[in-house]
């Protein structure tokens, strides 16, 4: 007698979190069965990509990033090419610039930046910040203020610093928060109860739980976002049913596999595609380990995703 597989869905479901306005605006979760398991049940959005840009400018890059944003003079011209990404849905606004131990840009040039960004491009905005924690709180609220009704995605909102953004970004001026935490489940769910008592609505908090490149302690990340999607499903844990974003650039590309030269590690090949083959399957472990939406930079990268995801999804979901 043949096997009969019988299909796994849940009454639970991931929330489903809008970013943007208008035709661009895109919705991440909303499924109600495990990652990429549109053969169970079709799955409401497909996983989202998100294109990253920084501030200090892509001219130190690979050859791939560098000759995609030839010709841009700023940030703004960046933002305006990065948009045209085939296979991008979002943008990623990293201000590196603003952290006091780089150019220490001030918050009112950086809100100035988002704002002349946010009329240029009709593409949803994603918002980072430059990995200083109080720099951070006070750079998100003049942004938040700048890009008022918007509908933007704020990350991340942590332990030090998420009552300030979340009274700010998530309260004040409407949008959407991003709780970030350290790759464990219970400081995930800390973090949401937290910002959801401030007032914070769950529909409107997205988590990112830590990631870590391919082959460097991955497994930790895989074993997590398995927990936290279980929970969210099989156990109903209402602050567990955030979708899921992963920034996989910042990773893939500071790991010795992409920043070696191959005039050093000759016998490794080219150290572009040696990135960008890290950044793939980074990306791709974490789509199938519950990420609802990927933060990328390469444009190959972006373009092999894209395909992966229309393969997986498309046939059931849109």
């Amino acid at each position: 007698m043949g096997f009969k597989r019988s299909p796994q869905t849940f009454s639970a479901k991931v929330n489903a979190v809008t970013i943007g306005t208008g035709e661009k605006a895109v919705t991440i979760g909303g499924e109600n069965v495990f990652p990429l398991y549109s053969f169970d049940a079709p799955i409401e959005n497909k996983p989202k990509i998100g294109v990253q840009i920084s501030d200090r400018g892509y001219n130190n890059a690979v050859a791939g990033i560098a000759e995609y944003y030839k010709g841009a003079e700023n940030f703004v011209d960046m933002a305006k090419k990065a948009a045209l990404m085939p296979g991008a849905d979002f943008l990623v606004l990293s201000f590196e610039s603003a952290n006091p131990d780089a150019e220490n840009t001030s918050v009112e040039e950086c809100a100035a930046l988002a704002k002349e960004i946010a009329e240029a491009v009709d593409m949803p905005i994603v918002v980072e910040g430059c990995k200083n924690k109080e720099k951070d709180a006070k750079l998100f609220d003049k942004i938040a203020a700048a890009l008022e009704g918007k509908n933007s995605l704020f990350l991340s909102a942590q332990e030090e610093n998420y009552k300030e953004i979340a009274a700010s970004a998530g309260l004040a001026y409407k949008h959407k928060v991003g709780a970030e935490s350290a790759v464990d489940i219970n400081l995930a769910k800390q973090l949401n109860v937290l910002i959801n008592q401030m007032g914070v609505a769950g529909e409107n908090i997205v988590m990112n739980l830590g990631s870590a490149a391919a082959g460097y302690g991955f497994e930790y990340v895989a074993s997590t976002m398995d927990r936290v999607r279980s929970a969210a499903l099989s156990q109903n844990d209402t602050m567990l049913q955030m979708p899921v974003i992963t920034p996989v650039s910042d990773e893939a590309w500071s790991v010795k596999e992409s920043i070696v030269s191959q005039e050093e590690f000759p016998q490794w090949g080219s150290m572009e595609q040696r990135g960008v083959s890290m950044e793939i399957s980074t990306a791709a472990a974490c789509l199938a380990a519950g990420s609802n939406a990927v933060i990328l930079r390469h444009p190959e990268s972006i373009a092999t995703i894209s395909k992966l995801i229309s393969a997986m999804c498309d046939k059931e979901g849109n």
